[in-house]
């Protein structure tokens, strides 16, 4: 008798899925074990915040305004000290940077001529040889406020352009404190007490950027 009963031919097309589904369950086992989950807003939320300079200038300018009239020292007292040794009073009085130190200063004197966005100011007791002039807008040029205290450097920005921005917002923040109010065109003839910033390389020239400026 012929035996009819036919073997099951085997089925290589359903091992392969199963084995593939083995796979993805084992992959996504692993995957939800390596998986932290973060809620945003909390400390370890890693969404990247864009910089904004207006929120950084708004911050820093208080910290940086104190710091200054803290340290300032008297225009006269500074010259005396600058002409007996300039570096050594860079040194002493200022912060250093790659192109000279910023140095607080404070003093009251007279306001003489103004040329684009400075007035000269007479102070007395200093060397007449000395110009001081006060930046007093529109436009704010450097980088003295944002480099006055040693404690804010290029690597807390993700790049030049950051690093630039925030001291062009710290500028911004003397016209709104400092400079609000102020006509500088006004100020011929008057008596100002300055607190500032002026970086120092030329010792007979001194650009301050102000931090507190009292008109009388």
């Amino acid at each position: 008798m012929t035996d009819t009963t036919l073997s099951k031919p085997p089925q290589p097309a359903r091992n392969y899925r199963l084995i593939g589904i083995v796979a993805a369950v084992v992959l996504v086992g692993a995957m939800a074990l390596d998986t932290t989950i973060v809620q945003i807003g909390s400390e370890r939320d890693v969404q990247v915040k864009k910089f904004s300079p207006e929120a950084y200038g708004a911050e820093q300018f208080p910290i940086i305004q104190q710091s200054v009239e803290t340290r300032a020292v008297d225009a006269v007292e500074l010259s005396q000290a600058i002409a007996a040794d300039k570096k050594a009073a860079g040194e002493k009085y200022g912060v250093a940077t790659s192109i000279g130190p910023v140095v607080p200063v404070k003093f009251t004197g007279v306001v003489g001529e103004r040329k684009a966005n400075y007035n000269v100011v007479a102070v007395e007791g200093l060397p007449a040889e000395l110009t001081v002039r006060v930046q007093t807008g529109p436009a704010l040029n450097g980088t003295d406020l944002r480099d006055a205290t040693g404690q804010i450097e290029f690597g807390q920005f993700t790049n030049q352009i950051e690093y630039q921005d925030a001291g062009s917002a710290i500028n911004n923040e003397v016209k709104k404190v400092v400079l609000a109010g102020i006509d500088p065109a006004g100020l011929t003839g008057k008596t100002v007490t300055v607190t500032g910033v002026f970086k120092l390389v030329n010792p007979k020239s001194w650009i301050v950027i102000p931090v507190r400026l009292d008109v009388k």
